[in-house]
């Protein structure tokens, strides 16, 4: 059995994962107050292990924050973000996955800890953060290409491979000038390792710097079934096209479903239109609101709400917009959400605003508590 339930912080949002055999926390913290850098003290979690980090800030921030949280690179891997229109003056906010009363494989590359494994009677699971390209002098797209084949590397320690990756992150520096080279060199590694053939990963693709000045940096996450109740299918969206169909390779949702859940993750998604092409340019709550359509749909087509969401980042290209996709939730009655509101550039010019998020409904159905 599994029980999902919600705790709001002062500074933190939590959602509690509870089975019979570990408890799962996604925890969201938000800075409140003149040091931005607080949200990072003791960041250590005392309920459990930290298995994965995302952070998003400006560069100049990252030492500083390590330096807050104990943290060397034989600790827990992290992927560090500062959006490529944020003028890196400020941090956002942090997510971070632990478990308690779980064992956890630490995933090396080198001399940098990248990911971690865990497994339960239903699964194995790895979880990669802060993959970086080895020959930061290379091209973007062998850089790509690179961060593609680390990916890989790092599972084979695992004895996973290409075909249990269900979800991707890929941050890439300036990525307007070089959106198309990414999808190319993404395409030729998928046809080599016969990704078409079988799951399509769901991916977010945004616009965001690193601290080391790679091309790009990524994550992913893979689940090996231990057992036939375990699946993982692709989540169609009513309301778009695949984006496959214009020459982008991903999903638009993946659902996993296990024996006591069913865990949606959605790709990173934005106002497009059913044919594929930008719509509402230049008007921020219209875009705003054409997204939570779509993804309201995905989340509908799989029985679940709002209420369901675990899990979520908002890319603005302007943060002046966040008070506007408040006021747009409020507007449509969505709940508060469990979501870091992050400064970056959208995979168009013509877009202004993208989300992700993830969502878990337990089986048989039932809300969060």
């Amino acid at each position: 059995m599994v029980d999902i339930s919600r705790a709001i912080l002062q500074q933190d949002d939590e959602v509690i994962l509870d089975r019979d055999t570990f408890e799962a926390r996604l925890i969201n913290v938000c800075p409140d107050g003149q040091d931005e850098l607080a949200i990072f003290d003791g960041f250590s979690s005392s309920s459990g292990v930290i298995v994965a980090q995302m952070a998003f800030g400006g560069n100049g921030f990252y030492d500083a924050a390590r330096k807050r949280m104990r943290i060397d690179d034989a600790e827990w891997p992290l992927i560090w973000i500062q959006g490529d229109v944020c003028p890196g003056t400020h941090v956002s906010g942090t997510q971070a996955f632990v478990l308690g009363n779980a064992s956890i494989h630490r995933i090396w590359l080198g001399d940098r800890v990248v990911g971690s494994m865990w497994s339960d009677a239903d699964a194995d699971y790895c979880l990669l953060a802060g993959i970086l390209p080895t020959n930061l002098a290379a091209s973007r797209s062998d850089q790509t290409l690179n961060s593609f084949e680390q990916i890989e590397s790092a599972l084979h320690t695992v004895g996973m491979d290409f075909s249990h990756v269900v979800r991707t992150w890929f941050y890439l520096d300036n990525l307007l000038d070089w959106y198309g080279e990414f999808n190319a060199a993404r395409d030729m590694f998928f046809h080599s390792r016969g990704v078409f053939d079988h799951l399509v990963p769901a991916s977010t693709g945004i616009g965001g710097g690193n601290p080391a000045s790679a091309a790009l940096s990524s994550g992913a996450l893979a689940i090996r079934p231990r057992n036939s109740r375990v699946r993982a299918r692709e989540v169609l969206s009513p309301l778009q096209c695949s984006a496959i169909d214009y020459r982008s390779s991903f999903s638009r949702a993946v659902e996993i479903e296990f024996p006591d859940r069913r865990l949606l993750m959605v790709s990173g998604t934005a106002s497009i239109a059913p044919e594929g092409e930008s719509l509402y340019a230049d008007d921020v709550a219209k875009q705003i609101h054409l997204t939570l359509d779509v993804v309201e749909a995905i989340l509908k087509s799989r029985g679940m709400d709002w209420i369901h969401t675990m899990r979520g980042i908002g890319y603005f290209c302007d943060l002046a917009a966040f008070p506007i996709f408040e006021a747009c939730c409020k507007e449509r009655g969505i709940p508060q959400l469990l979501l870091i509101a992050a400064h970056a550039i959208v995979c168009r010019a013509d877009l202004l605003f993208e989300i992700e998020l993830d969502a878990m409904i337990a089986t048989p159905a039932q809300g969060l508590g």
